[in-house]
């Protein structure tokens, strides 16, 4: 059977776009985050930069040899592709937007713990970091919603025209995320070691992560997984989403639940009981959690991004995605069914947090009460403001 390969096809980011605008228009530098292929670059230049300088491009690189004698004459937005190349731009950076008023540079850089550290000690307080991510529901046609699911969000998995050059294409992507981006970034851990942990990690999608158990099943200490956790997390192949820890008598313990990011149901659908193209198995909720929701809870859970927790009891009861704001508790729970109802776990929740209010993302195309201070909420529908505005 013929493969046909990722077409370069534009999608708009309606969301993002509107608040990496935003991050720019504060902040004299704005770095922008995530992995390859996450649409870092073809994102950026839909600001009509008027400088665009790429480090992989060897005339670009050449001109940066003396960086202040190139960038001095420049003003206006000064866009910086994998500035991770040339990491002694960084003081100069602070130098430039502590001098000059008429610059503003977004910078683009492949995940990396060194970026930020860099960036952190160089223009400390001048600088904002925004995380890109893959697409959302809101960014596609909503019938589509389905395959930014299965094929995950970042752009060639999701714009190729079949399930198995998707599957290649992811296949292949993580193989070279952890054979090549991965060294590069200073870890000294074989490939076949973290693609084995991957692999086990997989099946953890959306579920209360057991350090022990992981660390038996892979032979080495719980030190060693929480290692390769961060590794994962810092790199943002995974999102590791921690519990909300209160005096509650009945709150359950401290291990966080892993998500994947961007790579749809999973990484290596073959060797995952999921979702192979039409009939969906028992884990389907849990991994349309890792789906990025769209319009109104996208800006509302984006704004909360580094305080989102997961709040369960030992009874039983949770909330996927729980935060606080001004003084006041939200939650969000995902769920895979085209009419959700209150369960007795949300009702609860909301009893026992004391929650303003508590949405509950589905994929069907209707809002409508659930109680007093409970709500469904599409993750897309045509047309449906609370997705598109």
């Amino acid at each position: 059977m013929p493969v046909d390969y990722p077409s370069p096809v534009r999608i708009d980011r309606p969301f993002d776009k509107s608040a990496l605008a935003k991050f720019m228009a504060a902040f004299p530098v704005t770095a922008i985050l995530w992995p390859r292929q996450s649409g870092k670059t073809t994102l950026a230049r839909e600001f009509a930069a008027d400088h665009f300088l790429d480090l992989e491009n060897p005339r670009d690189a050449a001109m940066l040899t003396e960086p202040q004698l190139a960038l001095e004459p420049l003003s206006g937005l000064i866009v910086i592709d994998e500035i991770r190349r040339a990491p002694e731009l960084f003081p100069l950076l602070r130098h430039m937007v502590d001098t000059r008023q008429d610059q503003r540079y977004p910078i683009l850089g492949s995940a990396s713990r060194e970026l930020i550290r860099q960036s952190t000690e160089s223009p400390a307080g001048r600088v904002a970091y925004f995380e890109l991510g893959g697409f959302r529901p809101g960014d596609v046609r909503a019938e589509h919603w389905r395959d930014l699911w299965l094929r995950g969000g970042l752009s060639p998995a999701y714009t190729t025209t079949n399930e198995q050059a998707s599957y290649l294409w992811r296949e292949q992507y993580v193989a070279t995320f952890l054979e090549r981006d991965i060294p590069q970034l200073g870890i000294s851990i074989p490939a076949a070691t973290l693609s084995r942990f991957w692999t086990m990690l997989c099946h953890y999608h959306g579920s209360i992560l057991n350090h022990s158990e992981l660390a038996w099943a892979f032979g080495v200490s719980d030190m060693t997984v929480r290692r390769y956790l961060d590794i994962l997390e810092s790199t943002f192949m995974i999102r590791l989403l921690q519990p909300w820890l209160c005096q509650h008598r009945q709150t359950a313990g401290e291990t966080p639940r892993a998500l994947r990011s961007g790579l749809g149901s999973a990484a290596h659908p073959a060797r995952d009981p999921v979702v192979s193209g039409t009939g969906l198995s028992q884990q389907a909720g849990r991994l349309l959690e890792g789906v990025r929701p769209g319009g109104r809870a996208a800006r509302t859970i984006g704004k909360h991004r580094e305080k989102l927790a997961l709040w369960a009891t030992h009874s039983g009861a949770q909330v996927d995605l729980f935060w606080q704001e001004h003084g006041r508790n939200w939650g969000v729970e995902i769920k895979y069914t085209d009419a959700t109802r209150l369960t007795p776990s949300m009702a609860s929740a909301v009893k026992d947090l004391e929650i303003a209010r508590l949405w509950v993302l589905y994929p069907g195309d209707k809002v409508y009460p659930l109680a007093p201070a409970v709500t469904t909420l599409p993750f897309t529908s045509p047309g449906n403001r609370w997705c598109y505005e």
